[in-house]
């Protein structure tokens, strides 16, 4: 960690690009998804009161119900259509470009949010929902390719975590703004709401400062001069070499080749183990049982006995374990490398949630386990942060050409917002069937995502892009070859079987 400090030092203005990067993109995402749990009851109290004063008559609960479940899924609609956009924009105008006029469209949605109460409009709210939802949708994905693509080499990997880091932060923000005794209270929720504009107004007025990521100059612009001179700025003048030699590498390896759109992209066999390996990786973030620790938080934390006004401030404390064992995550990516944290962090957290979900049973019986479930807890969520809530981002930036990441991000963008879709359609109704057993099938998924890592996702540590991509080549001749090879005994035994 004093290694990743002192380069930290050397390369500031990249430290400085970063934080400029994160606030304004994945911490978005992050808040937004966090921060409606705030602000529900007083929505939905809004929301009856503005129609009982147009219409003279209250909401029945089921309507009521109904409006807000559009208010909370419209953002994952917004997501979604942001996500299919994100692209082309990147492609177009560059990263950069992409993120600043995002962040215009973010402070026009918050403005809608905010006003909202003063207008007494819920309608209001609808709109700046479905923005905020196409906003992150954009940022997320252009800020994960943003950060790989101005990162060195040899910090690629801590670089890369930064946007896990930011995304948690943002979860970590809202809580701390959510209580009571900040944002969280009946007046100030449209505050808490608009929030994240004022984050964007900050990248706004800041991110001009800094340079376009210095792959899209010359690999897709072919501007030489700009790509070594962003280099410079954010690398210093001895460590843009090496890097430069890298990437007209890939340049010469792929030239001639434009940008991929989706279509193009699945119909190209060469990148299919790529995406084999991305699809993998984020459906086992989607099923690792975050979800399920989600949900059973407050009731875990309820059977323990602890107080409700007490409650909150450990959840918050749950968020900042997030926090602080992502950004420990980073410090150690590049040391020990992406697949043994992810295939060591998904076999751990099995261990955990096998110790939870015999706690659980045990609970009725032994009093003091339930003391265990709230470790158990936090020693999940501190695995979860330390392996794959890291690494996994780290690993789909790693292994794409400039030409099919922005399309790939797209790809894994839709299973990530579907993801969230779905997990929060079918998983309440899993947990009222099964119960705490519903913990089984994520123990299930978890093992078996550990053992496919291991044996076919390739270490990426130190290694540039060009040398990734021949990698997942040599793979892929080496199990055609296989396949010849077995094709010819068996024809072989056919013929002597006739002889």
């Amino acid at each position: 960690m004093a290694g990743s400090l002192s380069e930290l030092v050397q390369y500031r203005k990249l430290l400085l690009m970063i934080l400029v990067l994160g606030i304004g993109g994945t911490h978005l995402g992050g808040f937004q998804l966090s921060v409606i749990n705030y602000t529900s009851l007083y929505i939905q109290k809004f929301i009856n009161e503005t129609w009982l004063e147009r219409y003279g008559s209250a909401l029945h609960q089921e309507t009521l119900t109904l409006f807000w479940s559009f208010i909370v899924s419209i953002y994952c609609i917004g997501g979604m259509i942001g996500c299919l956009c994100s692209g082309y924009l990147a492609a177009k105008y560059g990263k950069k470009k992409c993120l600043l006029i995002n962040d215009v469209v973010l402070i026009i949605a918050t403005l809608n949010t905010g006003f909202s109460r003063r207008a007494k409009s819920f309608e209001m709210i609808l709109i700046g929902r479905f923005l905020e939802g196409i906003c992150a949708g954009v940022c997320m994905n252009a800020h994960v390719q943003y950060a790989g693509e101005i990162s060195p080499k040899k910090l690629r990997g801590f670089v890369n975590v930064t946007s896990s880091v930011f995304l948690a932060l943002g979860k970590a923000v809202a809580r701390v703004l959510g209580l009571r005794d900040l944002l969280g209270t009946e007046d100030m929720w449209n505050v808490l709401l608009s929030f994240s504009g004022f984050v964007a107004l900050i990248q706004l007025l800041f991110l001009p400062f800094f340079p376009e990521s210095p792959p899209y100059l010359f690999l897709q612009k072919g501007d030489k001069d700009g790509c070594l001179k962003a280099m410079k700025q954010l690398w210093g003048e001895e460590n843009c070499r090496t890097e430069f030699d890298d990437m007209v590498k890939e340049k010469a390896v792929t030239k001639g080749t434009k940008i991929m759109n989706v279509l193009e992209m699945l119909k190209e066999p060469s990148v299919h183990p790529q995406l084999c390996t991305m699809l993998l990786l984020l459906l086992s973030l989607q099923l690792c049982g975050l979800s399920a620790i989600t949900f059973y938080t407050l009731e875990i934390f309820q059977t323990a006995n602890l107080h409700e006004s007490i409650i909150p401030y450990v959840a918050l404390g749950v968020a900042v374990s997030e926090l602080i064992s992502i950004i420990f995550c980073s410090s150690i990516i590049d040391r020990f490398g992406r697949r043994i944290l992810l295939w060591g962090g998904y076999l751990l957290m099995a261990l955990v949630l096998v110790l939870l979900e015999t706690s659980l049973l045990l609970s009725d019986r032994f009093l003091w386990m339930r003391y265990c479930n709230v470790i158990l807890i936090f020693l999940f969520i501190i695995a979860y942060g330390i392996g794959p809530a890291g690494a996994v981002s780290s690993v789909m930036n790693e292994i794409f050409t400039l030409s099919a990441r922005s399309s790939a991000f797209v790809i894994g963008g839709i299973i990530i917002w579907l993801g969230l879709a779905f997990t929060g359609m079918i998983f309440p109704f899993a947990v009222m069937t099964l119960g705490p057993f519903c913990f089984l099938i994520f123990i299930a998924v978890l093992v078996v995502s550990s053992v496919l890592i291991y044996l076919f996702v390739p270490e990426t540590k130190g290694k540039s892009t060009f040398e990734i991509t021949e990698e997942f080549k040599t793979r892929r001749y080496k199990k055609k070859r296989h396949q010849t090879v077995e094709n010819n005994v068996t024809e072989e035994k056919i013929y002597c079987t006739k002889l």
